[in-house]
């Protein structure tokens, strides 16, 4: 796939330019059209190339607030890891022999490998509880477009707020007019429903899970009964057993049982845990460091155990200290083994990397979910990609786990969260723009959201980390296909005057539009929120019966699509025409699906089903979400 003239942007920490990720080998001359520039502020060892095209940094907003800076902020290179990783993820060259100390060894290389990249920094050290200031985010949008971007990735996010108050929304609307496929993560505060982040309908909202492959590392115990836990820690224990201890029993007198069961700082007493295997419960500080605590206090080792909220979701860590994540399950095994034994023993043996792992992807716990709140007719997430234990570029400035005592240093790194899986779809949008230059923005949306699984390597349902199955409140349209991606078949192509008649429709003024437009604009008469020509359909209060249009435009050959639906429990869905012939590549066809209360079987919660417009070689589907007004006394 030829990405030399496609440019992905990068808004968040920026970038560690010396990274081989970022290795301009086997590209040719920067393409002409580039309006970009390389910004390095005092940092005269920062150097763009061929493949790193671009990098600038924002910070007048952040001054605003923390006061006047110090040289150290004119600069965008990214110390903390969180900037490298992500672009690298959505555009890194290709780099052979990468892995995280001996683990997931390969060649690391991004969604669209061959792509250039620019990095534009706005996110600095919290002042206040904020990093990212909207003024800061805004002015790197508006230069991203002035330098000519094609992709924006933004794994950044924060309280959801009414459209025309978030700058996210604002500065990707702009981008959209401009051509620009804007990528959002939609938030690490799951499982929790309704806390998705990035609600706009004009970005791809991304959401994360796990891929197929694992880092055991095993907790074994005294009865003999080994549980299986994760890791990517580089120490070693000795193969013997050691005595093993909950973190209360090792509390210091002072200390809170609440806050010496999570190995907060300052609660563990060296006395107690000197030479020991410690469990501690996941939870409030960072994983990485409980076991720092551990370590400080003179454990040998640690066993984190989930808690009951995180359930089956295991994440591997770069832990200072040979150490294991549990599941929730295990994590009561093993409290359950400690009480019930005088002197327990345990050992923790040294990570594996084990690939093809069944059932995957599964939703990760941390990732935000639905329903939308701020516009509950529009579907978030979009969709779900790999977010869980992602191997990428980092920085060299910090160790891998962020923690001021981390002295070790290491090129690439293995961190999960939705800022992970977004630029996945990021590289996935920047192969499909150079694909298909011509196509708008939301026409990649579709063919990414419309070519989708819900299946697991399994070919069952996608299941949450609590072995529940999910439902589109956690992945949107599905998992991610960029092999279907590239052959849609059709497209929701919508329309920047679509987008305005959709915030006519929530009610905004002429005044709160403009901050969109730059300029007066006339709503269309009677508009409705439910029939944004959206890839989803969401209806969030049916009462009786309501009708909703799409429109489907060909990007393939002549064919002819039969609808097909899954209707939603006690719901009844029909489509008009059931049947849609397509003669020639870019013909449009409109459709409407009614959705009819079935009273004496629906229910007060939300209910899911799709639709399918198939030619028997595509399959076009959209997920359904419906949550019914009963009547019925």
């Amino acid at each position: 796939m030829n990405m030399t003239d496609g440019n992905l942007d990068d808004i968040e920490k920026c970038v560690w330019p010396e990274s081989k990720s970022f290795s301009d080998e086997g590209l040719g001359p920067i393409p002409p059209n580039w309006r970009g520039i390389c910004d390095n502020g005092i940092d005269d060892t920062f150097h763009c190339n061929r493949k790193l095209i671009g990098a600038r940094y924002f910070n007048k907003g952040y001054a605003s607030v923390a006061g006047p800076l110090n040289s150290s902020f004119d600069s965008p290179r990214d110390t903390e890891g969180h900037g490298s990783h992500t672009l690298s993820t959505a555009g890194g060259n290709m780099v052979h022999g990468v892995s995280v100390f001996g683990q997931g060894y390969g060649t690391a290389k991004g969604g669209s490998p061959k792509a250039r990249v620019a990095a534009y920094k706005v996110c600095w050290p919290p002042v206040s509880g904020d990093e990212c200031f909207d003024a800061d985010i805004l002015a790197a949008f508006d230069m991203a477009i002035h330098d000519g971007v094609h992709v924006l990735s933004l794994s950044l996010g924060g309280s959801s707020s009414s459209l025309f108050n978030d700058s996210v929304a604002i500065g990707s609307f702009h981008a959209a007019k401009h051509g620009i496929v804007v990528v959002c993560s939609a938030g690490n505060s799951g499982p929790a429903d309704a806390t998705a982040e990035n609600l706009a309908p004009w970005y791809i909202t991304v959401a994360a899970s796990t891929m197929d492959r694992e880092f055991p590392a095993y907790v074994v115990l005294g009865n003999n009964i080994a549980l299986k836990g994760e890791s990517l820690s580089a120490a070693r224990l000795a193969h013997k057993l050691y005595p093993i201890i909950k973190a209360t029993d090792a509390k210091l007198a002072s200390a809170r049982v609440e806050d010496a069961v999570l190995c907060q700082n300052g609660t563990l007493d060296p006395n107690k845990a000197k030479g020991k295997i410690v469990v501690c419960l996941r939870g409030t500080n960072a994983r990485v460091d409980k076991g720092e605590q551990c370590l400080l206090a003179g454990a040998v080792g640690m066993v984190l155990a989930n808690d009951k909220n995180s359930g089956n979701e295991i994440l591997a860590d770069p832990h200072v200290l040979p150490a294991s994540q549990i599941n929730f399950t295990d994590g009561i095994a093993v409290y359950n083994y400690i009480n019930s034994t005088k002197s327990p023993v345990a050992f923790i043996t040294h990570p594996t990397t084990r690939l093809h792992t069944k059932p995957a992807p599964v939703m990760a716990a941390f990732s935000s979910k639905g329903p939308n709140t701020i516009v509950p007719e529009i579907l978030k997430p979009d969709v779900t990609a790999p977010g869980v234990s992602v191997i990428a570029a980092y920085t060299e400035a910090q160790g891998p786990t962020n923690q001021p005592f981390d002295k070790r240093r290491i090129p690439y790194n293995s961190i999960s969260g939705t800022s992970m899986s977004c630029p996945h779809v990021s590289g996935l949008a920047g192969l499909l723009r150079t694909l298909y230059p011509s196509w708008s923005p939301s026409a990649i949306k579709s063919a990414i959201m419309t070519t989708a699984t819900t299946q697991d390597n399994e070919l069952e349902p996608l299941l949450n980390a609590s072995d529940a199955q999910a439902t589109p409140f956690s992945y949107g349209a599905g998992h991610i296909q960029p092999n279907r991606a590239m052959d849609p078949g059709l497209v929701y192509d919508t329309t920047i005057e679509d987008y305005l008649n959709f915030l006519c429709a929530l009610g905004y003024s002429e005044t709160q539009i403009s901050v969109f437009t730059e300029g007066p604009y006339q709503c269309r008469k009677n508009t409705s929120l439910l029939n944004l020509n959206y890839p989803s359909i969401t209806v969030p209060n049916l009462s009786g019966s309501v009708t909703v249009t799409r429109t489907l435009k060909n990007v393939g050959p002549p064919a002819t699509y039969i609808g097909h639906v899954q209707s939603p429990n006690g719901i009844t869905v029909s489509v008009k025409p059931s049947i849609l012939n397509f003669k020639n590549i870019g013909q449009q066809k409109s459709f409407k699906v009614t959705f009819k209360v079935m009273q004496e079987k629906a229910t007060n919660d939300y209910v899911f089903g799709k639709l399918t417009w198939s030619d028997g070689k595509h399959y076009v589907t959209s997920p359904i979400v419906v949550k019914a007004i009963l009547t019925r006394n």
